[in-house]
């Protein structure tokens, strides 16, 4: 009967050592877990938010010489420009200067030519009055006697005569130089001769 009870006692034991042994590594497991859990979960509320990274010191000193350079072009751009506008608006102002000038020189080439059309209508109103007068002179020396012309033709200059004796009838002009200073007739003939040398010339070159 003590040997039984001793031996019950043992299977208790061995039981008892057996059902702990299984269960602690799920105790141990559960034991380094929850410490490590409620730790992270204490220090989440604490832990501030991460700062922005604060930019190289290189970086900074891109963005200033960005800077510095941008305002430098700005500045040359804005000269540049101004430099464009000042000299469109003196091509601008040139373009109105020599406007004004072609419109005055076409004024003055108007007026010039209205003064010499107006010099050559008066010229030929002259020629015409000077003609009649030198037919009129001719047809008075043709109504003279020819001794009483030669006379006179004798005081004239000799292409002056020549002329008025162009006009004359040939017989009347004859008269009139055979009544002249034999050497005063001779000057006046020679005039006669070459009074047309250059048209007569002409015509001889064209032939």
């Amino acid at each position: 009967m003590h040997n039984r009870s001793n031996v019950l006692l043992t299977l208790g034991v061995l039981f008892t050592i057996g059902g702990a042994t299984r269960f602690l590594p799920d105790a141990l497991a559960f034991a380094e877990q929850a410490p490590a859990t409620g730790a992270n979960a204490a220090a989440t509320p604490s832990v501030p938010k991460a700062a922005p990274a604060p930019q190289p010191a290189a970086a900074s000193s891109g963005n200033l010489t960005q800077v510095c350079f941008s305002s430098e072009s700005a500045s040359l751009l804005e000269e540049d420009q101004w430099l464009f506008e000042s000299e469109r608006e003196e091509i601008r102002q040139q373009k109105i200067e020599l406007q004004t000038w072609e419109n005055q020189l076409q004024q003055q080439t108007a007026e010039l030519k209205v003064l010499q059309e107006t010099l050559e209508a008066r010229w030929q109103e002259m020629q015409v009055s000077s003609d009649k007068d030198i037919d009129h002179l001719a047809r008075m020396y043709s109504a003279m006697k020819p001794d009483q012309a030669a006379q006179i033709f004798n005081q004239m200059d000799p292409g002056f005569a020549a002329g008025f004796l162009r006009l004359m009838a040939s017989d009347q002009a004859g008269l009139i130089l055979a009544n002249m200073e034999s050497e005063k007739a001779y000057l006046v003939s020679v005039k006669l001769a070459t009074m047309n040398d250059d048209v007569r010339n002409m015509a001889l070159a064209a032939n």
